[in-house]
Formats: C-alpha cells, sequence, structure tokens
C-alpha cells in the first residue's frame, strides 16, 4: 500500500478532530463523541496500513484494531480502556432509537472530557506515525 493511501487515513481523522471540534462549539455534544470515536479509527486504520500494507480491518472496534497493531503490547490499561470507552459512541450513537438517550447523556462536560482524551490519544499515537 502506498504513502498516499496512509496519509489519505490520516487526513480523515484531523478533518473529524476538527469536526469534532466544531460539534463542541455548536452544542451539538452527541457528534462530539462519534467523531472522536471516528478520529482514532482512522489513525489507527492509517497505522494498520503503514505496518502491515494491507487494507484495514472491515471493523469499527477500536481495541481490535489496536490489538493488531505492533505497539498493542507496551499499552497499559488505562490506554486500553480509552479505547473501548470510545467504542461505545459509534455502536451507539448510530441507532435513531437512542439518540434522544444519548443526547441527554453527554453534555458540554462529558463532550470537553471526550475531546480532551481524544486529543490525548491522538497526542501519544502520533509517536506511532513516524
Amino acid at each position: 500500500m502506498s504513502e498516499k493511501i496512509i496519509q489519505n487515513w490520516y487526513s480523515l481523522a484531523d478533518y473529524d478532530l476538527e469536526s469534532a471540534d466544531a460539534m463542541f462549539e455548536s452544542g451539538r455534544y452527541l457528534y462530539v463523541a462519534f467523531l472522536c470515536q471516528q478520529t482514532i479509527e482512522k489513525i489507527l486504520k492509517g497505522l494498520f496500513v503503514k505496518e502491515t500494507s494491507q487494507t484495514p480491518l472491515y471493523t469499527h472496534n477500536l481495541r481490535r484494531l489496536v490489538s493488531r497493531l505492533s505497539f498493542y503490547e507496551q499499552l497499559d490499561a488505562e490506554q486500553i480502556n480509552q479505547f473501548d470507552r470510545l467504542n461505545g459512541y459509534y455502536i451507539e450513537s448510530r441507532y435513531t432509537e437512542t439518540l434522544e438517550e444519548m443526547k441527554r447523556a453527554i453534555g458540554q462536560s462529558e463532550a470537553r472530557e471526550i475531546l480532551n482524551e481524544c486529543k490525548d490519544m491522538v497526542q501519544w499515537l502520533e509517536a506511532y506515525k513516524i
């Protein structure tokens, strides 16, 4: 796989993170959580392509994606838990019957926490992009 494909995954992740910031500013907190999950998913898929030269797994499960990467064993329990927490925002936010419930569950303070945690994850994942 080419460097262009890898960089495309990273560019999509950057766009999603910028969009998460925009959703936070506009008060659409559910979408902050969803876009944070998408940001990390796309970085992990770029890293997967970089390490394996293969098409990324067809999954949105962050734990499954990261478990296939060379640095997985170096992650601590808190980092693994961060992937697990973000997973829920992808799965749950896709189903319309839970949309109102999810919107009530994620307020400004929760969205800020999710966004900050996502940015921290992006920062430490940067080291593996090199």
